[in-house]
């Protein structure tokens, strides 16, 4: 999937691959959504707490720029090279939370992210460096990751443990 050059690219694609993901979801049952991967401890219900965290993270970055900060990126007292204990803390806080609370909250974030996409700027979203926390990247590089990217991320995770 090539990265979107400009707004309706982006927002097309955080709908193409996230309707994609919905449509795998559809197909499963709680209890086949609930259950561990063997080869990880995460079950499809964790990818989906993740989606969630990720995107209200990238909106809490927004959030925190349009107010002048500069937010914690990726989050406070973690650099992207430790992503990993990142998304391990992740996993810890969304670990207990029921399926159906997860899948509620998982398309009301979705839901926001997308209607604050469309409230922002092409300029805005496709200019380097436009707002200082994200030093030369676009803003569009965190939406895009934190939605389409991260949506075909979670489907190849989805496919792999209906393999098993």
């Amino acid at each position: 999937m090539p990265r979107p050059t400009n707004k309706e690219q982006m927002f097309v694609a955080a709908q193409t691959e996230r309707a994609a993901l919905e449509k795998l979801l559809d197909a499963l049952s709680p209890e086949e959504m609930s259950a561990p991967s063997r080869a990880t401890q995460w079950s499809i219900k964790d990818v989906l707490a993740h989606l969630l965290e990720w995107e209200q993270m990238c909106l809490g970055w927004y959030a925190a720029g349009l107010r002048g900060k500069t937010p914690a990126v990726p989050a406070e007292g973690f650099n992207w090279g430790q992503l990993p204990a990142l998304n391990a803390q992740i996993y810890e806080k969304y670990r207990d939370v029921p399926l159906a609370q997860i899948l509620k909250q998982s398309r009301a974030s979705y839901r926001q992210i997308l209607k604050t996409m469309q409230g922002i700027s092409e300029a805005d979203l496709f200019t380097p460096g436009r707002y200082a926390w994200t030093r030369k990247n676009t803003l569009a590089a965190y939406f895009t990751s934190a939605t389409s990217s991260h949506y075909v991320w979670a489907r190849k995770e989805v496919r792999q443990r209906l393999k098993k």
